[in-house]
């Protein structure tokens, strides 16, 4: 399975506690399926609000068990923000 790093941005950072950390999964949805396992409660909230960056590429609306994931890539996780 691809090694890859989860960074959390702003309260998505704040809930998980921490600003990145490794995990191995081969799509989006098997890499949150372990983030919320590692992380019960307050990140798993945020999640359902969050948009994601895969190596650089906004994921969208695509599902996430068809965005495979790449040895070495990156999963950003965006929570909502307001701004301007």
């Amino acid at each position: 399975m691809p090694k890859v790093t989860v960074r959390y941005w702003a309260a998505a950072k704040a809930a998980a506690e921490v600003a990145e950390e490794p995990y191995e999964a081969d799509t989006l949805a098997g890499v949150l399926a372990a983030v919320r396992a590692r992380h019960p409660g307050e990140l798993t909230r945020v999640l359902q609000r969050c948009s994601f960056l895969v190596d650089s590429d906004p994921v969208g609306t695509r599902a996430h068990e068809t965005v495979r994931l790449a040895e070495g890539g990156t999963v950003e996780v965006l929570p909502p923000f307001a701004g301007g």
